[in-house]
């Protein structure tokens, strides 16, 4: 059995770049940037490294990607290792190893108002206050100790269910 699949969360490294390919479909690509921390035994310091990926998103997903994400943009990549080569004007062999996106997931957006420190991360907003009903009348009560109430019809009152009725 083989297994090809990625999980990434990080933060575009810039803007996606989208274009539409001769046969009309879209196709988008950015920069990931994935990190991880760890303390070093040796010297008790936190250390973190950062890796970079070259994310490809097609077709739907390319065009939601284009529009919504921006560089610093928080996302989840789900997909697959994918290399392909190609020669270079001067005929040199170039390969380029991506993730092929197969489902994204939205991080937060920014608030344009400020509340994204790059360092620190996405800031909690201030709570706003919940409004509070107009008056008492408008909730309604439920009493906890009295018993539900039971419609049982009478033998004599049912209907009768006509076989050609059932839809199915």
């Amino acid at each position: 059995m083989n297994l090809n699949k990625v999980f990434l969360i990080g933060r575009l490294t810039q803007n996606p770049e989208a274009k539409t390919i001769p046969s009309g479909q879209m196709v988008c690509s950015f920069g990931l940037a994935t990190s991880r921390t760890w303390t070093n035994t040796a010297t008790n310091q936190k250390e973190e490294k950062t890796e970079f990926h070259n994310i490809v998103l097609w077709r739907r997903l390319a065009e939601i990607a284009s529009q919504y994400l921006t560089k610093g943009s928080l996302v989840m990549i789900e997909g697959r290792i994918q290399t392909r080569s190609w020669q270079d004007k001067s005929g040199i062999k170039k390969y380029r190893t991506e993730i092929i996106g197969e489902n994204m997931q939205m991080g937060p957006k920014p608030a344009s108002s400020g509340n994204y420190n790059f360092k620190q991360g996405f800031q909690k907003p201030a709570e706003k206050p919940q409004a509070q009903p107009q008056s008492q009348e408008e909730i309604p009560i439920i009493e906890e100790n009295i018993p539900p109430v039971i419609n049982i019809q009478e033998k004599g009152e049912e209907e009768e269910i006509d076989v050609k009725d059932i839809p199915f």
